[in-house]
């Protein structure tokens, strides 16, 4: 894909601390809804690829399966399924005391289904067990609902930056 110039991207940094601030959605998850810790190191991969399409995730393109399986060592990774199917997933990474959502989303057919705020709101529970503050950043490539979805769940912002990338165009 060949680049455009430079785009203005906005990066915001969310935190939450207190677990009482956690907000989960009001409607209840569908019934066909589950998340279970990953098994194997491909998965990362797998929705890494499949999730970030979408969203000019490019950092990983080119890592090794070694890079691959070092990094799923270092992050507890858990998916979401519907009616069995892989929805989406997230990564959590202990940072010290803190955790990182490294990265949280859906495959584009599970997107606007309501199911964004649940697997969310269990990534947070978990990264809450983990450590304190839970950080994640989002950017304005990311879906058009995620800084909506994480301050809705009672995380604020404690940080934004704008840059320039260089984003691939489809052609």
């Amino acid at each position: 894909m060949p680049a455009a110039g430079p785009t203005p991207v906005t990066i915001s940094c969310l935190e939450l601390a207190d677990p009482a601030a956690l907000r989960p959605p009001t409607r209840p998850p569908r019934r066909d809804f589950e998340v279970e810790l990953a098994g194997e190191p491909a998965v990362n991969r797998w929705f890494y690829e499949r999730v970030g399409r979408d969203f000019s995730w490019t950092d990983r393109l080119a890592w090794s399966e070694e890079r691959w399986r070092t990094w799923a060592r270092r992050v507890e990774t858990w998916i979401a399924t519907v009616e069995g199917e892989r929805a989406g997933y997230f990564e959590l990474e202990p940072r010290g005391g803190s955790v990182q959502i490294a990265y949280f989303g859906l495959l584009s057919t599970y997107q606007g289904l309501g199911i964004g705020g649940h697997l969310l709101t269990r990534a947070l529970r978990r990264a809450l067990e983990l450590g304190r503050p839970v950080r994640v950043h989002t950017n304005t490539l990311d879906g058009p609902h995620a800084l909506d979805n994480y301050r809705a769940r009672g995380m604020r912002i404690v940080g934004r930056r704008t840059e320039a990338r260089l984003i691939a165009q489809p052609g």
